[in-house]
């Protein structure tokens, strides 16, 4: 078994990136890939971060397949058809002399394509997670959370006005933002949604700091066994882009 490298363009030659993304995200269930609050350097930037990161989590797990005849190589994105078809990417290998890059990419493939047919077995989509239970927040353990830890690590992650105030009036702020949060998964448990990061399932609870109808960040809690700790703060794009690894994020607070 071939030991796969981490990142999606050291192992396949991925030219016009964004052409390439635009096909995929006409082949698969129509979604939201764009980031409505600012512009990046990708059309589809959701869609391509997804499309990384979840062949990094298929590396790690060797679902990456190779061909029988081994004149292609496979791995499923985990994305389907309007109609529930697997979609998967489909490589070649790169004969292009001026790169070092073993596979170049050639399309995305419906499972019942044809050049799917010379891999015996076509690979997994990633999995992330054993016990469905980290998915969701248990509102009975308490919350521990170091105000002053994550004001200060993560300042520029606030949206003004709230990163140019002092202190201790942000930790005042961020503090009752907390409460707020708590009760809210209390009522409504879709409210925890969970991100993959560093090998484990955390959730991210909304920071709704100036108005209690539109959340300004993502507060990351991991479950320590008997309490949950709250070690950082997300903006509302990394938090969208980390929770889309898993599953589509309900719309409650976390939208692009």
């Amino acid at each position: 078994m071939p030991e796969w490298p981490d990142n999606f363009h050291d192992l396949i030659f991925f030219p016009r990136v964004d052409e390439h993304i635009d096909a995929l995200a006409a082949l698969a269930e129509p979604e939201e890939w764009n980031y409505q609050s600012r512009k990046s350097e990708h059309s589809k930037p959701i869609l391509y971060n997804y499309v990384k990161y979840t062949y990094k989590r298929l590396a790690e797990e060797e679902k990456i397949a190779i061909a029988d005849n081994e004149r292609a190589l496979t791995f499923n994105t985990g994305l389907v058809t309007p109609s529930q078809e697997p979609l998967y990417c489909y490589c070649t290998p790169n004969n292009m002399e001026d790169t070092q890059t073993p596979w170049h990419f050639v399309g995305w493939k419906r499972q019942g394509e044809r050049v799917l047919s010379a891999f015996s077995e076509l690979p997994e989509m990633a999995h992330y997670f054993e016990d469905p239970k980290v998915l969701v927040l248990d509102p009975r353990k308490e919350i521990r959370t170091n105000v002053e830890h994550v004001v200060e690590d993560n300042r520029h992650r606030f949206p003004e006005p709230y990163r140019s105030m002092d202190s201790y009036a942000l930790q005042t702020f961020l503090k009752g933002s907390i409460d707020n949060a708590k009760e809210r998964v209390k009522r409504n448990y879709k409210t925890a949604i969970p991100q993959y990061y560093r090998g484990r399932v955390q959730l991210m609870l909304p920071l709704c700091i100036g108005s209690p109808e539109v959340a300004d960040l993502a507060l990351v809690v991991e479950d320590h066994g008997d309490f949950y700790r709250a070690s950082t703060c997300l903006t509302l794009e990394m938090a969208y882009n980390n929770a889309r690894q898993l599953a589509r994020p309900d719309r409650d607070w976390l939208r692009p």
